[in-house]
């Protein structure tokens, strides 16, 4: 009797359900915790019972995913899972979701699948985790085919995005083509991937055919902005105009995302007259409609007006963002504003709260690297920036070095891009320039030895134009246009026609150690070149001609394309990779000399006047 009596002491006080519940809830609730926190946790569900409640039990076995490490937390899973105790489809999706490794959730699906538990298309999903590698996705896509869940739509358009994400676009415009019904959402993760792995023309392509393809999916909204995101990308100006006439004719022109990603490709395309019109007809514009139009003026080189559209945005109650100071900072910058840059800057801090991020510091470090400060610039990513200094910064001080020469600035920055272990073949491109320009063949020797030895490699230069809606692609002495041999006729005569216009290669541009006839040959065939005699070719008079460049434009190919804006009547709007560059005339527009806007207080409907004939 005693012996039962102490028995019946130590067993487990009977838990009543409002506490399993309240114990299920608590677990559901909690964050991952420390490995010494959960392991307590533990010990007191085994002391109080409340592990044998069945939601407790699943809600504690998500939590031990969550919380302990990978070896630990599959351990504790396989003592609590047993076939007497096999979880549901669904807690066993709760507890795959917990498992932050895909290996370790492979693992776990492996394991349940040999206790019974088969899963379903939901499970295949949550196993395209961030942290998933190619070869992972490769076994779930083996399994969504085999278990036949390709008409899945979920399912199938997760792995996408994560091929996508391993930037494997075969295998997502395979499992593409091989999906039986394809919604507007996976259409739209087509685009995503093109886009994300540098296919951004045949991106395009997909707008086409998904109207081709009638009754399947249509493009929406969301379509919309990715292809004008595409178009701003590639300066596809007439390509972006044809997406907004679909997005309009299909009630999509209202859209606020839609007409804000309109402003920025107009203005990415040169079109700032455009971009400001749309601007002008949006009625409820937000903090982003804003700073689209400002960042839109300030890559145009229009500082000032961009700094009225910032006034003009504080008078109208709106307030700014950071985006918002990155934009007009980026104006100041463009325009050799120093002074109402720093205003800016002091503004954001003290008067917004802001707490200066990357891109603002990078803005004013490119401002006073525009105006020369390059000592001053460099103290202040050295010691007064409050954020780490990122590569870009250090990149844009560099730039600044070969604008003016400073050699020795230019060797301590690329001494820093080593340290970050983040220099890339442009860095040493622009270490280059700048012992070429002080004819230093003997250190640009010893650098393109260093590259060579490192096995790094230059991006080639690409420039884009369009022509009726197709973009076209050209890279130094490209042959693989089919109209290259008329492209390169052309490119000659060209050459001939500004040499009589006093067109001399300008030299210093080639960075190899040749003799002067060699480093003319050299130029002679730069990609934006090829690109402007495909142009002259194929395009009526007088129209103008839009570039887009992947690299900064050389110092050769803008005199060259200066004065052929003269000889050949044509303006000429070239984009690279900081800023845009507007010829006309035999003339480079000093933009930021001319006052395009001005504020009007006495029209609140349109707050500024447009002298459209100013703009591009």
């Amino acid at each position: 009797m005693a012996s039962s009596s102490s028995r019946l002491e130590h067993a487990p006080r009977p838990t009543p359900p409002s506490a399993a519940a309240a114990a299920a809830a608590l677990l559901a609730s909690a964050s991952p915790l420390p490995v010494r926190r959960f392991l307590q946790l533990h010990g007191h569900l085994i002391r109080t019972g409340l592990l044998n409640a069945s939601p407790a039990t699943t809600s504690f076995l998500c939590l031990a995913a969550a919380s302990l490490p990978s070896p630990r937390a599959l351990a504790v899973l396989d003592h609590h899972i047993t076939p007497a105790s096999l979880p549901s489809t669904f807690s066993c999706n709760s507890i795959l979701r917990a498992l932050s490794d895909p290996r370790d959730a492979l693992r776990f699906l492996r394991r349940m699948r040999a206790l019974g538990c088969r899963g379903n298309a939901f499970t295949l999903a949550i196993l395209l985790k961030p942290r998933c590698t190619i070869a992972h996705a490769r076994q779930i896509h083996a399994n969504v085919v085999a278990e036949g869940h390709l008409r899945d739509a979920l399912l199938a358009t997760a792995l996408m995005r994560r091929y996508s994400a391993c930037s494997d676009r075969d295998c997502v415009r395979k499992l593409f083509d091989e999906m039986p019904v394809r919604d507007t959402v996976t259409w739209n993760v087509l685009i995503t991937c093109y886009m994300r792995n540098q296919r951004t023309k045949d991106a395009l392509k997909l707008f086409e055919e998904m109207k081709f393809r009638e009754g399947e999916a249509e493009p929406d909204d969301i379509t919309c902005i990715l292809l004008l995101q595409a178009c701003t990308s590639l300066g596809a100006l007439d390509f972006g105009e044809q997406v907004w006439e679909y997005a309009e004719a299909n009630g999509y022109g209202t859209e606020l995302r839609v007409r804000n990603t309109l402003i920025a490709m107009y203005s990415r395309c040169g079109c700032v007259d455009k971009a400001y019109q749309v601007f002008c007809e949006t009625p409820r514009k937000s903090v982003v409609t804003w700073s689209a139009m400002i960042s839109g003026l300030a890559v145009n080189g229009f500082g000032k007006d961009a700094i009225s559209a910032f006034e003009e945005m504080i008078k109208s109650d709106v307030a700014p963002d950071d985006q918002t100071f990155t934009g007009v900072l980026s104006a100041c910058s463009h325009s050799g504003l120093v002074d109402e840059g720093f205003r800016f800057f002091d503004m954001m801090r003290y008067e917004y709260g802001f707490a200066p991020n990357v891109h603002h510091y990078g803005c004013i470090i490119d401002l006073m690297g525009r105006s020369g400060l390059l000592d001053e610039a460099y103290e202040l990513v050295t010691k007064e920036m409050k954020v780490a200094p990122d590569a870009t910064i250090w990149r844009t001080l560099l730039g600044a070095c070969r604008v003016h020469g400073h050699v020795d600035i230019g060797e301590r920055v690329i001494s820093h891009l080593i340290e970050l272990k983040a220099q890339q073949a442009g860095d040493y491109v622009l270490l280059l320039n700048t012992y070429a320009a002080a004819e230093d063949w003997m250190k640009v020797a010893e650098i393109r030895k260093l590259m060579k030895e490192k096995g790094i490699q230059t991006t080639p230069g690409c420039t884009t134009v369009e022509i009726n809606g197709e973009v076209h692609e050209f890279i130094a002495d490209d042959d693989a246009h089919p109209r290259k041999v008329e492209i390169y006729d052309k490119l000659n005569e060209i050459n001939k026609h500004l040499r009589i216009a006093d067109y001399t290669p300008n030299i210093s541009s080639e960075l190899h150690d040749l003799d002067s006839e060699g480093k003319e040959s050299a130029l002679t065939y730069h990609s934006e070149k090829l690109a402007i005699a495909f142009a002259l070719l194929v395009t009526p008079q007088r129209r103008p001609i839009r570039l887009a460049k992947n690299l900064r434009v050389c110092v050769d190919c803008h005199n060259f394309t200066k004065i052929f804006s003269g000889v050949y009547n044509r303006l000429v709007i070239v984009r690279d990779r900081t800023r845009f560059h507007h010829f006309e005339g035999g003339h480079h527009k000093d933009l930021n000399s001319e006052v395009l806007l001005y504020a009007n207080n006495r029209s609140q409907s349109n707050p500024w006047i447009l002298e459209s004939r100013t703009f591009a």
